[in-house]
């Protein structure tokens, strides 16, 4: 039984990369998403961990672009395209664990709501419009700066306050997987909530999850970026919105040090393209009726 699961779980997933293959827009973002992937892995080796350095900086403050320093050097003499590099690293990681927790509550939510209805379910569903109807930039803007500042309070604060466009779409999902026959075959031969829940439910909203993920990485991205860029993420660490701080701080918007603003914000649109491109691929895949075109 084992061995068959395994073999149409394989059949499924070459099935889907038939499909998404002939999704150029999907393939680029996908091709570019690895390349940017692989250097930021490799950033380290690259550029070396003394980048970060303000003592050991290589060269003088606000450089222009040059053979030494290809993209410049910041207020502190250190090379942008170092930075660049290494702020790759930190805002990758943080999009993707902020994306990873905010689809995980609201998957959750979505899939307890939709499953057991009643009182119970409208109690989580005006939490969730009370969510839907705050602003989440500001409500992750109070909790960046009420907590400590570090990385992980970043990825916090993008996670609780970025969940209720997910826990909705799972809980129509849910309630409509509810409505299928199997479910009431399920039930009448004597399985729980947690079976129905885990062996059903899930694994049919589970394709809806894996696009809304890839959506939300870019979105969570974008908002690390604008939480650095507001001088609350961490300062000990290197990030592209923690660039746009510095080089504001340093005046390069008055002084046209145009070279300290636009690697990082291209960076950025870059990588949102990129997830975009790819979640929009893999929501046309699962669901050929929403017409995402090619």
């Amino acid at each position: 039984m084992t061995s068959l699961t395994w073999a149409r779980r394989r059949e499924s997933a070459a099935r889907f990369w038939r499909q998404y293959r002939t999704r150029r827009a999907g393939l680029y973002g996908l091709g570019a998403l690895a390349l940017i992937s692989v250097v930021a892995l490799a950033a380290p080796l690259l550029v070396g961990g003394d980048v970060q350095s303000v003592t050991n900086a290589p060269g003088t403050a606000l450089e222009s672009p040059s053979a030494a320093f290809p993209l410049g050097t910041d207020q502190f003499g250190r090379s942008l395209l170092g930075l660049l590099l290494w702020g790759a690293r930190v805002s990758l990681a943080v999009g993707l664990l902020a994306a990873a927790l905010s689809v995980a509550i609201g998957t959750l939510v979505g899939v307890i709501a939709g499953h057991y209805g009643g009182w119970f379910a409208t109690v989580l569903m005006r939490i969730t419009d009370w969510f839907l109807v705050m602003p989440s930039l500001v409500l992750a803007i109070v909790l960046a700066t009420v907590m400590s500042r570090s990385v992980w309070t970043v990825i916090l604060a993008i996670g609780v306050t970025s969940w209720p466009t997910t826990a909705r779409l799972v809980r129509a999902q849910t309630i409509a997987v509810e409505s299928r026959p199997y479910i009431e075959r399920a039930k009448a031969l004597g399985g729980g909530h947690a079976h129905l829940m885990s062996r059903h439910v899930l694994p049919n909203v589970m394709p809806l999850v894996l696009a809304q993920t890839t959506l939300c990485i870019s979105n969570a991205i974008l908002t690390e970026a604008t939480l650095a860029f507001l001088g609350l993420g961490d300062p000990t660490v290197v990030s592209w919105g923690g660039m746009l701080q510095d080089a504001r701080e340093a005046g390069a918007v008055s002084s046209g040090h145009w070279w300290y603003l636009a690697p990082p914000g291209i960076a950025i649109a870059v990588v949102a393209l990129t997830f975009t491109l790819c979640g929009r691929a893999v929501e046309s895949v699962l669901n050929p009726k929403l017409g995402v075109g090619r």
